[in-house]
C-alpha cells in the first residue's frame, strides 16, 4: 500500500510518497546535510511531557527538533528517487538539494521556467547556503552535475509513469498535475512573487485524493476551481498551501477542498491560519505537535502516525499504539464517498 511522510524540517517542505509501483516521489526539500542526524535530546523529552499534561492543545514544541530528510531516508530503507518535484524557487523548499541529490540521484527533476534570481550578497539573512542556489540553477539551465531528465509541466499534464502506466488503461504513479499555467509562470516572473507559480499536484490512489498544494496563491485557486474543481472537492487530504500560513489570502477555496485533514508544516502560532480551519471546522495537525507524520494508505481508511509519541497519546488515550517502523497511531481517515473527476 502507499506511504504519504510530510516531515518536520525547519519553517520549509518536504513530503514524500511511496508508491505502489515502488517508485519514489519527493516533493521540495528543507534541512537535508549529508552530516550525521541531529540530536534527539533529553530536554526534549521533558518539553513533550509537559505539553502532554496540558492535553492537545499544549506546545509540544517539535519544531526545535527537526529531523535530517536525508537520514530519515535513509533509515526507512530508501536508496534511490524516481521523480523530485520542486514546487517553486524559494529556498525553504531547496533547502540542502545538493546534499540531497548526491544521496539519492533522482531520476525525473519537475521544475518550472521561471526567472528567479537571488542576491547571497552582504546583508543577506535567509540562513540559506548559496551553493544549494547555484545547484539548483545548473539544473535549472539545464547543466547539471547530476543527470536528471528536466520536466516542466503544466496544468493538465499527462505523461508515462506519473500519471499513464504502461498499458493505456493504467494511471501510473496516479499524479495529477492541476498548476501552475503558463500564464501563472509569466505572471509571476514579471511580478517577481513566485508562490502563485508553483506546482499543485493531486495524488490518487485507489478512491483517495492527496492534494499536495506548494505554495500557491490566490491566482493559481482562481484557476483550480475554474478548471478543476470536482478533482479537488472534499479531497481526504491537504498538504496545507504555504506551510499553513495565514499569508494575506482568500481561504475560501476551503468551502470546496474541504479536507477530511489537513497538515500544516511550521511556523509562529501568530502566523499559522487557524482561523480558517477552525470556522470551517477542518480538522488538522501541525509540525510542532506531530514532529513527522506518516499516512499509510489502506483500501477502507488512511491509517495517520505521527513521530511524537505525547501527542498521539494525548490525541487518543484509549486507542494508543505504536508501530516499529510508522511511528504511533494518532488516527484515522475514513475514505470519502466521492471520488472525484
Amino acid at each position: 500500500m502507499p506511504v504519504i511522510h510530510f516531515l518536520n524540517v525547519n519553517d520549509g517542505d518536504c513530503s514524500f510518497i511511496e508508491h505502489i509501483s515502488g517508485r519514489i516521489t519527493v516533493i521540495d526539500v528543507c534541512n537535508a546535510k549529508a552530516a550525521s542526524a541531529l540530536g534527539r535530546s533529553v530536554e526534549r523529552l521533558n518539553e513533550v511531557r509537559a505539553a502532554l499534561e496540558e492535553g492537545v492543545n499544549g506546545n509540544f514544541n517539535q519544531k526545535e527538533y527537526p529531523v535530517n530528510p536525508i537520514l530519515y531516508m535513509q533509515e526507512h530503507g530508501l536508496s534511490k528517487v524516481f521523480r523530485f518535484i520542486l514546487t517553486h524557487p524559494d529556498m525553504d523548499h531547496m533547502d540542502g538539494i545538493r546534499a540531497f541529490f548526491d544521496a539519492f540521484s533522482p531520476l525525473n527533476f519537475w521544475d518550472t521556467d521561471n526567472e528567479d534570481e537571488k542576491d547571497f550578497g552582504e546583508g543577506y539573512n535567509g540562513g540559506y547556503n548559496e551553493e544549494d542556489w547555484e545547484f539548483y540553477k545548473s539544473l535549472r539551465d539545464g547543466k547539471p552535475e547530476t543527470n536528471p531528465k528536466r520536466l516542466t509541466l503544466y496544468s493538465g499534464a499527462t505523461g508515462q509513469y506519473y500519471n499513464k502506466g504502461e498499458t493505456p488503461d493504467s494511471g501510473g504513479d496516479g499524479l495529477q498535475v492541476l498548476a501552475p499555467t503558463t500564464q501563472l509562470v509569466k505572471d509571476a516572473n514579471e511580478s517577481g512573487d513566485y508562490n502563485d507559480c508553483s506546482y499543485v499536484v493531486l495524488y490518487r490512489t485507489g478512491n483517495y485524493r492527496i492534494l499536495f498544494a506548494g505554495d500557491s496563491h490566490d491566482k493559481t485557486w482562481e484557476h483550480i476551481l475554474k478548471e478543476h474543481e470536482a478533482r479537488v472537492t472534499d479531497v481526504d487530504l491537504l498538504i496545507a498551501p504555504h506551510h499553513g500560513r495565514d499569508s494575506e489570502r482568500d481561504w475560501e477555496f476551503l468551502d470546496v477542498v474541504n479536507p477530511a485533514l489537513t497538515l500544516f508544516g511550521n511556523a509562529d502560532s501568530e502566523h499559522l491560519a487557524y482561523g480558517a480551519w477552525n470556522y470551517r471546522g477542518l480538522p488538522f495537525i501541525t509540525n510542532n505537535q506531530a514532529d513527522c507524520i506518516m499516512v499509510d494508505v489502506g483500501t477502507d481508511t488512511m491509517d495517520v502516525y505521527v513521530t511524537c509519541e505525547a501527542f498521539a497519546k494525548a490525541s487518543n488515550p484509549y486507542t494508543f499504539r505504536s508501530d516499529t517502523f510508522k511511528g504511533h497511531y494518532w488516527g484515522t481517515i475514513e475514505r470519502r464517498n466521492g471520488v472525484g473527476a
